[in-house]
């Protein structure tokens, strides 16, 4: 007795997910208003859609669901109007102020909003886990 599957092709694997760089600040004794940056990002390439993806797969709950996300222009020139992360619409805009080149702000409606700062993807290893480890710590 032969089984279905037996005699069918087997699909390939899946790709294992890749792994989002991030390291979150914790909470401060002053509450949120007293850090300016929550965490530091280290995006793998420049493709912002897959990188963005990743990164809102991985948050915290207690965010709540992030439904828009600016980004520095000129940091990310090639950016979508919009994404659909986990069959949810999050919008994708701008901001190009000059003091933020690099971060991301991510925003959740009733929850707030949360600033990242982003490591470039071609760092070195050594200096992107000093700028990580600086931003969670001091907040820049």
């Amino acid at each position: 007795m032969t089984s279905a599957s037996a005699s069918s092709p087997s699909p390939a694997p899946l790709p294992a997910p890749r792994e989002v760089r991030l390291r979150l600040a914790g909470p401060t004794p002053h509450g949120r208003t007293a850090r300016r940056i929550d965490g530091a990002w280290w995006p793998r390439s420049d493709d912002l859609a897959e990188e963005l993806t990743g990164l809102l797969g991985v948050l915290p709950h207690d965010w709540g669901r992030i439904d828009s996300v600016l980004v520095h222009g000129e940091t990310w020139p090639d950016c979508p109007a919009q994404l659909v992360v986990a069959g949810q619409a999050v919008h994708v805009g701008h901001n190009d102020s000059p003091s933020a080149p690099h971060t991301v702000c991510l925003l959740a409606p009733g929850q707030g909003r949360y600033d990242l700062l982003v490591v470039p993807p071609a760092t070195a290893v050594e200096e992107a886990g000093r700028l990580m480890e600086r931003a969670v710590t001091q907040g820049v």
